[in-house]
């Protein structure tokens, strides 16, 4: 699916999902996923799985159902490997806070036995963010996980690591409330100085992504590096009373994000160029 041609606000500040947004974590995190979830049983969280009807699509039904029957994931979502640990942990408990604190609590047990060796999901990712910084743009990146993890992962990807290309890095473990809660992208602004508003872009893979975007107040850009069609992006996201939230721009790879962000911050500084230029 190709970028709205409807733009955000131009960014000032913009924030990142790390894994599977610019660090292809993928089979580390199936990895674990396999471990965590035939457990389910034992951790007591089988009866806490979204019940009957009330999941958002057929499809997640499907997944749950699968998950309340075989304690694990469908081949299918395994051979994909196209949704995250948090969107998984999302569809399968739903509101459910406590059951999704004591999953990720599992989750981050068994990924310590994978995690390591981490590449850029895009081969010239690296090279988009200096743009983004050329630009005068302050980054961040958050995640779910661990500093622990993200930490290692960030220090060692492209064999140098990319630390020096972020302002700010906040972890799961940093804040209350992990995503689709606002907490990171929050405490990220915070450590920045800034304010919520739509001038941050958070750029992520996950409908939790979103979810944390929009609550915060901040500019949702779903990062659609798996290339779900037009169709799907609809279910996802299907802007209901119950699902409200849904992404302010949509992009398929970095390049198409520092082109917008280019786009947008030349509009707004030729407007006020302009707006100074009618006042003298």
């Amino acid at each position: 699916m190709k970028a709205s041609k409807q733009h955000p606000p131009a960014p000032d500040i913009v924030l990142f999902d790390w894994h599977a947004t610019l660090a292809d974590t993928m089979d580390a995190m199936y990895y674990a996923l396999d471990e965590v979830l035939p457990r389910i049983e034992e951790l007591g969280l089988v009866e806490r799985l979204v019940p009957e009807g009330q999941s958002k699509t057929p499809e997640d039904a499907k997944l749950v159902r699968y998950a309340r029957e075989h304690a694990r994931l469908h081949p299918k979502i395994k051979a994909q490997r196209k949704i995250s640990r948090t969107d998984i942990f999302e569809v399968l408990f739903g509101p459910d806070e406590e059951a999704k604190a004591i999953a990720h609590r599992e989750f981050d047990r068994h990924y310590e036995r994978f995690f390591g060796p981490v590449k850029p999901l895009e081969p010239e990712a690296r090279e988009r963010l200096a743009e983004l910084r050329a630009l005068g743009l302050r980054l961040g990146v958050l995640s779910n996980r661990k500093r622990q993890f993200t930490a290692h992962e960030l220090y060692t990807i492209d064999a140098s690591g990319w630390h020096e290309l972020f302002d700010t890095v906040v972890c799961g473990d940093d804040v209350a409330r992990r995503k689709p809660h606002p907490d990171l992208i929050l405490k990220a602004l915070a450590d920045l100085r800034a304010q919520a508003d739509a001038h941050c872009w958070y750029v992520g893979d996950s409908t939790t992504d979103v979810v944390a975007a929009k609550e915060a107040g901040v500019t949702a850009v779903f990062y659609n590096g798996a290339g779900w069609d037009a169709a799907w992006l609809r279910k996802i996201f299907p802007r209901s009373a119950r699902f409200p939230h849904a992404p302010d721009l949509v992009i398929r790879n970095l390049q198409a994000l520092v082109e917008i962000a280019k786009e947008t911050r030349a509009a707004a500084h030729g407007t006020a160029a302009r707006g100074t230029r009618a006042r003298a």
